[in-house]
């Protein structure tokens, strides 16, 4: 076991030692980062001999900076990631200069996540090229990485990568020149949130990436949009929320740079209004199929209507706009649905068949009562689909409060309103007066007067007289209980 490490191992620490000629290799591991060790190597007994890393806290007088290679080894050395053969994931590292025919395999997955690292720099390329060959997704979030140069160097050496993160990263104080963005070519999803990317820099990559599919530009402060000089044929999501995107003419740019566009995802950038004609919008996006205008600022139906124009929509998201504040959650749905005839799924909820006939119908009695000038031209092609509907009649479901009965007792018989909350006892109580029984020597008989049976002694004092069923000229009987 320990020969098949060497060849890695020969590798890793002559890239450590390049670093500080003075380090040694040492194979206790603390708190999850690499350290080097100036004098006194220790072996480690699980790799027989072989010198593996040795991972400590970093101390104070060490640079706050590192590299992509040096977090790399960090994350997944041996020790966190053990040795694997067989089939899967890992990195082949080459024949050693000795001329070794054998390779070893460190298990490193082709999905690498070294977000929040601290790093600065991408370290040495042939070690990037070895080990990174096989990566196809790659999340460099949150380091601080501020040179394109640095960042093509770690591309450029990871032939099959497909995804790449850089959000929050400060590339904003370096220029992407076009020979650096050359390196993303093989790219296909971009994110770049919070990197406060200049739209220059977007310029670049749009023009260097053929096949870029979809790209993420949220929370980079944008209050306008740059045209490219070239159109990207080739995206088909944008993600842009959360910028200060507002006015219409800045957002019909990217219909203009992206013309095959399926996702627009533009929540929280306080847009208006649509200020475009319907001929200009199926035009500007002609392939669009989903939007997203979550917390948007759009405050009237014209632009609701507006989305009509778009000739593939089929899902839209329109939660939080001013516009439908003042509507109830069901009012809000219905009125959506029946205003915009192609969707299928709103605000992330499939419209059935069932439901949309519901929402349309709904519509109809919703407007039926407006002056005509303020009826929608929508109202009149859904009266013409479903014709003139009568309004829903108005069915009180809560249970009767009181009833109007007639009391018998021996010949007499009185009118009187009895509440039906109240229970048989409590009527009891009320009726002691009345027939000068006292409860206890009192039965009461119940008589619907729509029942084909006969009357229904009421014998449990603790049942409420509503469920019975007790209604308007219904009938009770008082009769004295006999010794």
């Amino acid at each position: 076991m320990g020969m098949l490490w060497f060849p890695f191992f020969y590798r890793l620490a002559s890239f450590i030692i390049r670093n500080n000629p003075n380090a040694k290799l040492s194979a206790c591991r603390e708190a999850g980062r690499m350290s080097f060790v100036p004098a006194g190597t220790q072996r480690s007994a699980s790799h027989h001999g072989v010198l593996v890393p040795k991972v400590q806290e970093r101390s104070m007088d060490q640079p706050s900076g590192r590299s992509f290679m040096q977090v790399l080894c960090e994350k997944y050395s041996p020790e966190n990631f053990p040795y694997r053969r067989g089939p899967g994931m890992g990195v082949h590292v080459p024949a050693t200069p000795q001329g070794s025919p054998m390779k070893d395999r460190l298990n490193l997955p082709s999905v690498l996540v070294l977000n929040s690292c601290g790093i600065t720099c991408a370290g040495d390329e042939n070690e990037i090229a070895a080990f990174c060959a096989h990566v196809s997704e790659l999340d460099l979030s949150d380091n601080k990485l501020e040179d394109w140069h640095e960042v093509s160097k770690i591309v450029s050496n990871v032939p099959h990568l497909e995804f790449l993160n850089l959000s929050s990263n400060p590339l904003s104080l370096s220029v992407l020149e076009r020979r650096c963005a050359g390196s993303f070519a093989g790219v296909r999803k971009l994110v770049l949130n919070n990197s406060k990317a200049s739209w220059e820099t977007v310029h670049t990559i749009l023009q260097e990436l053929p096949d870029l599919e979809e790209l993420f530009l949220c929370l980079n402060d944008y209050e306008t949009v740059s045209c490219s000089p070239v159109c990207c044929q080739s995206l088909k999501l944008l993600h842009i929320t959360d910028n200060n995107l507002q006015d219409w003419t800045e957002i019909r740019k990217l219909g203009i740079m992206f013309p095959s566009l399926d996702t627009l995802i533009l929540a929280n950038n306080n847009l208006t209004t649509i200020e475009e004609t319907e001929d200009s919008l199926a035009r500007l996006f002609p392939n669009l199929r989903s939007i997203n205008l979550h917390k948007s600022g759009l405050h009237c139906w014209e632009d609701i209507d507006k989305l009509n124009s778009f000739p593939k929509l089929e899902e839209v998201k329109l939660l939080g706009i001013p516009l439908l504040q003042s509507y109830t959650t069901e009012e809000r749905r219905k009125l959506l649905i029946a205003r915009l005839p192609s969707i299928i799924k709103l605000n992330g909820s499939i419209v059935a068949d069932g439901e949309r006939e519901d929402s349309e119908r709904f519509f109809i009695r919703y407007y039926m009562e407006f002056p005509e000038e303020e009826v929608p031209f929508r109202y009149h092609e859904l009266v013409t689909k479903y014709g003139k509907l009568e309004p829903l009649a108005v069915v009180d479901l809560r249970p009767q409060s009181s009833a109007k009965v007639e009391v018998h007792f021996q010949d007499k018989v009185e009118e009187m309103s009895i509440r039906l909350d109240q229970t048989v006892a409590e009527l009891k109580k009320h009726l002691k007066t009345v027939v000068q029984l006292s409860t206890s020597n009192m039965l009461l008989f119940y008589l619907d007067q729509e029942a084909p049976f006969g009357p229904e002694e009421l014998k449990y004092s603790s049942r409420a007289l509503h469920s019975y069923g007790i209604r308007d000229g219904d009938k009770i009987y008082v009769e004295p209980r006999m010794k």
